[in-house]
């Protein structure tokens, strides 16, 4: 029975760093979470990434070691290490997805034409620093600055700063809110959204670029 437990404890020792990288990852990108079988061999994967640098992290130690001790290397200090690779893995995956740095390397050798992003709704928002403009359910048009915005498109709200709502035919800007700092919008009550072109307000009177 003592054998069983240690085995138990073992393994899970070897894959939690694996978890603890997917924990990073799925808490500080977009990206919706999987089942939880998709999520086991997810950080199934993450793991072996961990246990690979881990790896190359000891046998790095072990070489400095003949040249200057400053310690043992014993199994604690082989988690610990396993840890510290874990959280710093899940923060470059987080980076990689949240930049589509990888991604831009991967379409620029012409292997995939996809992005990092997890939808074509956080890619446009990433991509495109601009004011929008709001199409209500009820075809109403508010114009203003996104400083938040949902992840998905059915859910979440707008955080919008310098906002407008738009009555004139000819889609100008009818003038800024200047009492009310900002507006929470609903994304259930947006039909879709329109991304302002910077010649449209950059030099727009109305709008102050420098407190944007």
């Amino acid at each position: 029975m003592g054998n069983l437990e240690s085995s138990v404890i073992e393994i899970l020792q070897f894959l939690l760093p694996g978890f603890v990288t997917a924990w990073v990852f799925y808490a500080l990108t977009s990206y919706a979470k999987q089942s939880e079988f998709e999520r086991v061999v997810q950080a199934l994967i993450f793991t072996l990434f961990v246990q690979a640098v881990t790896y190359l992290a000891e046998s790095l130690f072990l070489l400095i070691g003949h040249y200057k001790s400053f310690g043992i290397w014993n199994s604690d200090k082989r988690h610990l290490t396993s840890l510290i690779v874990a959280l710093t893995l899940g923060l470059l995956f987080t980076y990689l997805a949240n930049s589509d740095k990888l991604h831009k390397c991967l379409r620029f050798l012409k292997i995939t034409k996809d992005t990092s992003y997890p939808s074509e709704w956080f890619s446009a928002f990433s991509k495109q620093i601009t004011f929008v403009v709001l199409h209500f359910k009820d075809e109403r048009r508010l114009m203003g600055w996104p400083i938040e915005w949902p992840s998905q498109p059915d859910s979440g709200h707008f955080l919008l700063i310098h906002y407008s709502w738009i009555t004139d035919p000819t889609q100008e800007i009818v003038g800024i809110q200047s009492k009310v700092e900002s507006i929470l919008i609903d994304a259930k009550d947006v039909r879709w959204v329109e991304f302002m072109s910077e010649a449209s307000w950059k030099h727009s009177e109305n709008i102050d670029e420098k407190a944007i």
